[in-house]
């Protein structure tokens, strides 16, 4: 696999785990205790840090590429044992 396409992989990985993990360890005003700032939506999050966020991403993402690379190269998972309808022996015929 070239190396272009593992940081593509890499970065679609990162960007899904990013706003997977986007809603988790976020409070907001109401279940922190904190008052609100006039104007201030309900759902506003009050100790947002995009910094943890990025963290846990990329640690999530360096993860799910390492397990995409090594089954590309060992083919541990192939389209035969995830083909849920027998499609690929329809067309192998």
């Amino acid at each position: 696999m070239a190396w272009t396409s593992i940081i593509a992989i890499y970065a679609l990985f990162w960007v899904m785990s990013a706003f997977i993990l986007l809603p988790f360890g976020v409070k907001t005003a109401d279940e922190a205790g904190v008052a609100k700032v006039p104007g201030q939506a309900d759902s506003a999050p009050v100790n947002f840090r995009p910094a943890k966020v990025a963290l846990r991403a990329t640690l999530v993402a360096v993860v799910f590429t390492t397990l995409w690379v090594l089954n590309w190269e060992y083919g541990w998972v192939g389209v035969e044992v995830i083909d849920l309808f027998g499609m690929a022996q329809r067309s192998a015929g």
